[in-house]
């Protein structure tokens, strides 16, 4: 059995959140859930995590996950919003644990472990767990970062930004972990699914030429025509392509503020005497 998606679009990141469900028994996960953030202000908001919630309240979903494909550069993880809403257990990739140890370095956190233990689970490679009746496997895909993980769900992998759709490419892979050749060797990895395994995306940027954002596309579509990576591109040549076109990116311009959040599964930081939340800004770091 194939599970349901509905699929949610923030503007403001680029970023496509997942309800993902099995029509049987309306056991759902969600994935790469967004909470708003106006990096000007520092204010937070939660109007694209509420719309998932009316969504599951409305289809009375039952939700077991809230999934994070990797700890993101670019948005602030609703995982903790949407745990105290509507349920579910808030996992990662076991590799997070190298994100952490990195960033908590850079934040100075001194009061974050970097065990993993704020999330409630961390998949390992090849583990498979189920959605109601329909069987799952978490598969590490490193390279935009160490801790990325893609989700086959039935027939659907929710690949996080390990892919983008054939005509943006790739994902970058100078994050601290990050790693080029390893990024080709986790899509290879992709590759061997059938052809028309559905590919979720995390991100869609859209290219010149074409209108409106993205958020599916299939292994084959992946294959025939990945302007970085379609079959016949062999690790030399991507690895190249990749690493030249990595040193041209700016930074993202919420990496400071998501990746202290996220490292944290999603939880905000407590607030000072005063009452007030703080984030850190570490000069001359990055």
């Amino acid at each position: 059995m194939n599970p349901q998606v509905r699929s949610f679009f923030d503007a403001a990141t680029n970023t496509f959140s997942h309800v993902v469900w099995d029509p049987e028994t309306a056991k759902a996960a969600v994935i790469d859930a967004v909470l708003d953030f106006d990096e000007a202000s520092g204010r937070t908001g939660s109007s694209g995590a509420d719309e998932i919630v009316a969504f599951v309240t409305g289809q009375r979903l039952r939700v077991d996950w809230i999934i994070d494909t990797h700890a993101h550069a670019d948005h602030l993880s609703a995982a903790w919003h949407l745990r105290e809403r509507i349920g579910g257990r808030i996992a990662v990739g076991e590799r997070i644990r190298e994100v952490q140890a990195h960033f908590a370095a850079v934040f100075g956190l001194a009061d974050l472990r970097p065990d993993g233990s704020q999330f409630d689970h961390l998949f390992a490679d090849g583990e498979t767990y189920l959605i109601g009746n329909i069987s799952a496997r978490a598969i590490a895909t490193p390279g935009h970062t160490p801790a990325c993980v893609t989700h086959l769900i039935g027939d659907a992998a929710f690949v996080g930004d390990t892919l983008f759709m054939p005509d943006y490419g790739t994902a970058r892979c100078d994050f601290p972990g990050g790693d080029a050749r390893s990024l080709y060797r986790s899509i290879q990895r992709l590759f061997s699914m059938a052809d028309d395994t559905r590919v979720f995306l995390c991100h869609d940027y859209a290219v010149p030429g074409r209108t409106g954002f993205v958020g599916e596309t299939t292994i084959g579509a992946q294959k025939r025509g990945n302007v970085h990576v379609h079959s016949g591109v062999g690790e030399e040549a991507f690895v190249a392509l990749r690493s030249a076109r990595d040193a041209t990116l700016a930074v993202p311009k919420l990496l400071l503020p998501s990746l202290q959040v996220n490292i944290r599964a999603g939880e905000l930081p407590r607030a000072d005497s005063n009452g007030t939340r703080y984030l850190r800004i570490p000069l001359d770091a990055i």
